[in-house]
């Protein structure tokens, strides 16, 4: 069972204990006042009343929460009231009787020669103890349950309509945002723990299992190691790259070599290709 619901039954439970033998001894006191003293102090029908008020409310409270859950009795803001009403009478009691005791024996239960005087002296202590007892229990029961149902509030959780028994006073925050796991640095692959940036030196790949090969001109790619140089493919005549301006001047045309004479080779210590039939010119004599 949680905190709340066994405080509850068991604040209910104490009072009405109290309650009930407050009533017994407040009863005995009015009858054994009237019988011998002819009248019978304010406090002990004070004391009856409050009883007979504590006993029907907080167990009819009760036997209709343990039947009903949501039922008007049991809402917190319909019990903080009516409790707040009986430790009021309760307190109203005890003063009461303490009053009263000490005015009509102000020397205490001395009167050892007077059984009938000393029990009723013996009474008057025990109303004031009782409603005090109760006086204190309700009490503190109330401002806890305020206290909580006021941080529950805070919270967002609205308590004050449900009842004790179901009511969450310490639960968290309505609007509390939920939990976020940690992003993953890469769209698709789960993130099962906080991502530690690590230094790598120029021969570990960190995407690519085993060191990485040599780097080649052209430029070097971290996922899948180096790139091989592209190809730059030649423009035409007239290309410009830059849509809207003029045209660069064209290069001069390169004027052809002269003719090399026959059997002279380009590459040194080769063989002199051969040349056409009829290419070969005689000279004239």
């Amino acid at each position: 069972m949680a905190f709340f619901p066994l405080f509850r039954t068991v604040v209910f439970g104490v009072v009405i204990l109290f309650s009930i033998i407050e009533l017994g001894v407040a009863a005995h006191l009015i009858s054994l006042a009237e019988q011998y003293f002819y009248f019978y102090p304010t406090f002990s029908a004070l004391a009856v009343a409050t009883a007979v008020l504590t006993l029907a409310s907080m167990v009819g409270m009760f036997v209709i929460d343990f039947l009903r859950e949501e039922a008007f009795t049991s809402m917190v803001l319909v019990e903080l009231v009516w409790l707040f009403v009986l430790w009021v009478l309760w307190v109203a009691t005890a003063g009461e009787a303490a009053s009263s005791a000490s005015f009509y024996f102000p020397l205490g239960c001395i009167y050892d020669a007077y059984p009938t005087t000393n029990d009723a002296c013996r009474e008057f202590e025990a109303v004031e103890a009782f409603a005090f007892l109760n006086f204190f229990i309700l009490l503190i029961y109330t401002v806890v349950i305020v206290v909580y149902a006021i941080i529950a509030t805070s919270r967002g959780n609205n308590v004050w309509f449900t009842s004790v028994k179901v009511a969450t006073f310490t639960a968290p925050a309505s609007g509390a945002p939920a939990q976020q796991h940690p992003l993953s640095q890469y769209p698709g692959v789960p993130a099962t723990q906080a991502q530690i940036p690590q230094q790598h030196t120029g021969e570990y790949n960190p995407y690519v299992q085993g060191p990485v090969t040599p780097q080649q001109t052209g430029g070097y790619s971290q996922y899948s190691g180096p790139v091989p140089p592209q190809p730059v493919a030649q423009q035409p005549a007239g290309y410009n790259a830059y849509r809207g301006g003029p045209v660069p001047p064209q290069a001069p045309s390169v004027q052809q070599s002269p003719q090399q004479p026959a059997g002279y080779s380009s590459y040194p210590g080769g063989p002199a290709p051969p040349q056409a039939p009829g290419s070969q010119h005689t000279a004239t004599v």
